[in-house]
């Protein structure tokens, strides 16, 4: 059995498909746990190598009920505290980084400005395993009662530095139905108020709001059949890029470099990408600063003008994604 650990949100698991898939590959007769939360589980079946979820919410509460695992694999972090959570199970072997203060002497040095799809497929390699990081397609989700051909409009963020202003998310949204486009605003149920702020400003029916009223098997279904997908670095973006859907994304805080789609495919595109770096403490807290300079910066000119090129990619190549 392998146990690996990705206990994180809805972009840390798509971009740890790859080398989910290639522990498959590697290991094709064992079952692959994913200690993740159980909210993701939806998700975690639409990436073809996941044989079940162990709910963990948090590094300390992983909780693995049976005997030790053959093999731990550490798609979580640097360690040491995700390597320490994994050789509590004991594991008939750990696959991780390098990691002297978890006294693990084993695997490939940490790289900081490596791209995190690149990250888990390198450790892999580190091993002698497969792993290839285009292949980030997701299973198309089950059939859900979810508007088809959709522009999705996601404003929001847990992290409001990686948040573009809310009064230009209802430009856009403005402009694109103006435009023709059948304009949605999703996000949370915490983000919903927000939503429905855009929504009002921009002119948009009630109806137009689904923040807070879909589940994870629903959101994922509303991308793989949207037209347009536009938000910030957060779990939504993920998906279009998983689902071929054209997008455009909005970087601040993190640079594309690290969490933006694969530059080689046109129909995805990446704007705010200078590299920046929000200083001082508490940047990446729910209550921290608002709009990173470098989201601040970006028109709703831009996001337009990216947005139809993104489109015409997706005309020019057809139903193969790019």
């Amino acid at each position: 059995m392998i146990l690996v650990l990705r206990a994180l949100g809805v972009g840390d698991l798509a971009t740890a498909v790859p080398a989910l898939r290639g522990l498959r590959a590697g290991f094709p007769g064992r079952e692959l746990v994913l200690a993740a939360p159980a909210w993701l589980a939806p998700l975690a079946e639409l990436v073809g190598a996941v044989d079940r979820v162990l709910p963990t919410d948090g590094l300390d509460r992983l909780a693995w009920p049976g005997p030790p695992p053959g093999l731990a694999v550490n798609l979580h972090g640097r360690g040491p505290q995700s390597h320490r959570a994994l050789a509590a199970t004991r594991p008939g072997r750990l696959l991780a980084y390098r990691n002297a203060d978890a006294g693990h002497s084993d695997g490939p040095a940490w790289d900081d400005d490596e791209h995190e799809v690149d990250r888990w497929c390198r450790l892999l390699h580190g091993y002698g395993l497969p792993a290839d990081p285009a292949d980030l397609a997701l299973r198309r989700p089950p059939v859900a009662e979810v508007p088809a051909g959709a522009t999705v409009l996601h404003p929001g963020s847990k992290i409001p530095a990686k948040r573009w202003p809310a009064g230009r998310f209802a430009a856009l949204a403005r402009t694109l139905a103006g435009h023709g486009h059948r304009v949605v605003l999703t996000g949370s149920a915490d983000e919903r108020a927000l939503a429905e702020r855009v929504a009002a400003d921009a002119g948009l029916p009630p109806a137009a709001v689904l923040a807070g009223r879909t589940g994870l098997a629903e959101l994922a279904a509303l991308v793989a059949d949207a037209r347009l997908v536009v938000s910030g670095d957060t779990g939504v973006a993920h998906l279009a890029t998983g689902y071929g859907t054209a997008s455009v994304v909005l970087f601040g805080p993190v640079p594309a470099k690290q969490w933006g789609p694969p530059p080689d495919r046109p129909r995805h595109r990446a704007l705010g990408t200078t590299p920046g770096v929000v200083t001082g403490p508490g940047w990446a807290d729910p209550g921290g600063p608002a709009s990173h300079p470098t989201l601040a910066a970006i028109g709703v000119d831009e996001v337009l003008a990216a947005a139809a090129e993104a489109e015409r990619a997706v005309r020019v190549s057809g139903a193969v994604a790019a």
